[in-house]
């Protein structure tokens, strides 16, 4: 009764079929960078460094993340907060689930992670937000990853990266370890090609040995 009352309400959003068509990340990364690396953005990370100090200490020790690493994701996914997402999230993943084909496995998925999701942690279907794609809070995680890699890092027994900044931060630090994180090893190493650029396909991924 209860999800037949809610699918009553999703509303078809058209907006987030066409969002999801032509993405903003496929910008060139000149143009996409100006978003993210500016004095706004630097000067809002530092503050919301400053007010998290405590969490995010944690968090490195815990996890081995750095703190400058989790700052920085957290500016990029929702600018601390600012940009979480406007759609009603029952909506976003309903449309995508049952009227976007390309990606409709997937986001079925989803949709029935957020279910799941919303009866574990009591939330109101009809109020929830988040992105176009169903990304919900600070980190924007799918619902799948919620559920799989959002911690209660305040210890107040509940799971919420949507309003708790502590819960955010340890589930983006414990979302990177469990992805693969290597305490104390380079996030990037300078290349060099040491053939014809022409002819050396770059495109291609291959383990660091290998180039």
């Amino acid at each position: 009764d209860e999800l037949v009352r809610v699918f009553d309400e999703a509303q078809f959003q058209q907006s987030a079929i066409n969002a999801i068509t032509a993405p903003a990340t496929l910008k060139p990364w000149p143009e996409y960078r100006a978003s993210f690396i500016n004095d706004t953005r630097v000067a809002n990370g530092l503050k919301f460094w400053r007010q998290n100090a405590a969490a995010l200490r944690r968090a490195q020790k815990r996890y081995g993340v750095p703190q400058e690493i989790i700052v920085a994701l957290l500016g990029v996914e929702t600018f601390y907060g600012r940009q979480t997402g406007g759609y009603r999230t029952i909506d976003a993943l309903s449309t995508l689930a049952f009227d976007y084909p390309p990606r409709a496995d997937f986001f079925r998925s989803e949709l029935e992670q957020f279910l799941v999701l919303a009866s574990e942690q009591r939330f109101n279907l009809l109020k929830v937000k988040s992105s176009y794609a169903g990304a919900l809070g600070l980190p924007q995680f799918m619902p799948s990853s919620y559920r799989k890699y959002a911690v209660d890092f305040n210890g107040n027994g509940k799971v919420d990266i949507i309003g708790e900044r502590a819960d955010a931060i340890g589930s983006a630090a414990n979302y990177l370890r469990k992805f693969g994180w290597v305490p104390g090893q380079p996030i990037a190493v300078r290349g060099k090609l040491v053939q014809d650029t022409e002819a050396a396909d770059v495109s291609t991924p291959r383990p660091a040995a290998a180039w």
